[in-house]
């Protein structure tokens, strides 16, 4: 029972010291002067207001990409499934724009790099399929729709 209870506490002080850092990195950038709110209040705020969204701006660092035939989506985690992810959802229309602002390709030009961009953040529910079929299994995920390249703004100073 001591032993359940040692393990118990050690998982929650992980829990909380991964939230702490989480907190920390995104305190720094509101500490010098950049306007935003976090992954993390987004998420929080979110599911707070489903089914409705809640508006930026957001304060985000692009940490992975990737694509499906009709949309672009930018990470603020690395594995797009972490329930601290911020994803944004970018149109065709938005990512041949933004390449042309940034002068390359949105890998190179912003992964790494934080952005301010105005949007609504909203839960989105994502079923699973199996064999072309969905399922009953489900899980959330917290997007920002961008259709206008004018809604992303790189942040100076973001290297």
């Amino acid at each position: 029972m001591l032993r359940k209870g040692i393990l118990s506490g050690l998982l929650i002080a992980v829990i909380a010291s991964g939230c702490a850092t989480v907190d920390q990195r995104h305190r720094a950038d509101k500490a010098a002067g950049v306007v935003g709110t976090t992954p993390y209040e987004a998420i929080q705020l979110a599911a707070a207001a489903a089914p409705r969204g809640v508006p930026g701006p957001f304060l985000v660092r692009i940490q992975a990409m990737g694509t499906d035939p009709g949309y672009t989506y930018l990470n603020t985690e690395l594995d797009y499934r972490d329930q601290r992810n911020l994803t944004l959802v970018l149109t065709p229309t938005a990512v041949r724009a933004l390449e042309l602002r940034l002068g390359t390709d949105l890998r190179a030009g912003l992964i790494g790099k934080q952005l301010r961009v105005n949007g609504e953040a909203r839960r989105v529910r994502i079923v699973f399929f199996a064999n072309g079929h969905p399922t009953s299994k489900y899980y959330y995920q917290t997007h920002v729709r961008v259709n206008d390249a004018r809604q992303i703004e790189v942040v100076a100073g973001s290297d």
